[in-house]
Parts: C-alpha cells; sequence; structure tokens
C-alpha cells in the first residue's frame, strides 16, 4: 500500500503538488491530467529528485522521504523516464545488470535475475545484442527488463507508451499488466493514452494544477464530468 499525504512541492511561487493526498491500493494504478498538472513532479518527490515542503509519502509502512535517492532504489523503488535511459554502447543485458550494482546479490544471483528480466519482457535471446540501433519499442522493452530486475516492491511509469505504433503499445500493455503479478510490485503509471489507463488500471488520480481533480475507480474516473473538462476537453451539453 502506498499513502500520499498533504504532499506539497514548491518552485518558486508556483505549487506543482499543492496538499495532494490518496491511498493506493490497487495493483496498477493510474495518474493522469493536463500538461503541468504535476503527474512527473509526483514521481520525482517519490524518487527524490526534488524537494518536498510538506507532507508525507510512504510504501509498505516505509518513509520514502526519509531516504536519499540511492537509497530508495536500493530498498526496491524503481522508474522510467520519457526519455529512455540506457547505453548504447553496451549490450541489453549489461544495461540490466547496471541496475543489480547497489544490490548484495551474488554474481550468478545477478545473472539469474537479469536473465529473468529479460525473458519477462521478451528479450531472452537478445542480451548480447548492442542497444545501439534498436527500435523505440525493443528501447522500451530493455527499460522495462531494467526496472523489474532485482525485486522492486514499487514501479513508476513515466508515459512508457509514448511514440509507440497500436500494436506495440498493445503488446507492451500485456508487459505492465504481469507486472505486480510477476515481480510481487505496486505500479504507478503516468500516461496520456488514455485506453491504455483504462485497459489495465484498476484505479485512477486525476490531478489538476498540483491538486487532486478525481480519484477512485478507473471507469466511474473517466466518467466524471470534472474529469471530462479538465483532462479530456469534454462538456457536457447544457
Amino acid at each position: 500500500m502506498i499513502e500520499i499525504r498533504d504532499l506539497s512541492v514548491s518552485f518558486g511561487g508556483v505549487r506543482a503538488l499543492d496538499g495532494l493526498s490518496a491511498r493506493l491500493d490497487d495493483p496498477i494504478v493510474g495518474v493522469i491530467g493536463p500538461n503541468g498538472a504535476g503527474k512527473t513532479t509526483l514521481l520525482n518527490a517519490f524518487s527524490g529528485f526534488v524537494p518536498v515542503a510538506s507532507g508525507s509519502l510512504t510504501a509498505f509502512g516505509t518513509d520514502l522521504l526519509a531516504m536519499a535517492p540511492h537509497r530508495r532504489a536500493r530498498w526496491g523503488l524503481r522508474r522510467s523516464f520519457q526519455t529512455e535511459e540506457m547505453v548504447d554502447d553496451l549490450t541489453v543485458a549489461d544495461n540490466v545488470r547496471v541496475m543489480l550494482d547497489a544490490l548484495t546479490m551474488k554474481p550468478r544471483e545477478k545473472t539469474a535475475a537479469v536473465e529473468r528480466a529479460l525473458a519477462f519482457v521478451g528479450l531472452a535471446d537478445q542480451g548480447r545484442l548492442l542497444c545501439a540501433g534498436m527500435d523505440l519499442y525493443r528501447r522500451r522493452q530493455v527499460e522495462i527488463a531494467k526496472i523489474v530486475a532485482g525485486s522492486p516492491k514499487v514501479v513508476l511509469l513515466d508515459e512508457p507508451a509514448a511514440g509507440l505504433q497500436p500494436n506495440e503499445a498493445a503488446a507492451l500493455r500485456d508487459i505492465l499488466v504481469a507486472i505486480p503479478e510477476t515481480c510481487g510490485a505496486r505500479v504507478v503509471l503516468i500516461d496520456h493514452d488514455v485506453d491504455l489507463i483504462a485497459a489495465i488500471c484498476r484505479s485512477t488520480l486525476v490531478l489538476d494544477f498540483g491538486r487532486r481533480l478525481a480519484f477512485g475507480p478507473t471507469g466511474e474516473v473517466l466518467r466524471d464530468p470534472k474529469v471530462k473538462a479538465a483532462y479530456l476537453g469534454l462538456k457536457e451539453a447544457a
């Protein structure tokens, strides 16, 4: 269980997050909202990349805000970014293996963890390939493999389906939906693809100007007139 309580983040005079509270109990929770709503700022607060002005952020009873970013990663916090973070001159397997450097694991345990992660995303036979020249979908597969290696507890995904073709987005969806059951991690997913959110997120949090606009079962949230007006750009007929 992840609990966000009265969380606020400010940049100068701008409140990027403003007293945000939500209890995230479901295996995969969506986070949506218009540009500038505070979605990525929320993930950055989870990761320790921005200072939190007030509030608390806990996961499975652990106070994340009390830990430095590297300690959060060692604890089991993983995330992706809007742009893939990988070294093109390294092999697929070595890009994944780097994520395990900070963990206390024997070499053979790391090798096994890398193999499991690559098999999970469908790259079991491509570990020796260099990442340079890979297409966008395969790069996203590598990113997910990096995230699931090493028994993560909380997985944060920032627009993993952005730029993918419909068939690729569907294939990625099948990978993402399997993360909680396969890895035991809770997933927080930001994406502008409402169809993806509706397909795999049991509940969804909607942000607007850093505040909670709506939160609850995804179907109900997406039908909420306030959400349609603020995020989907729709208004009910008078």
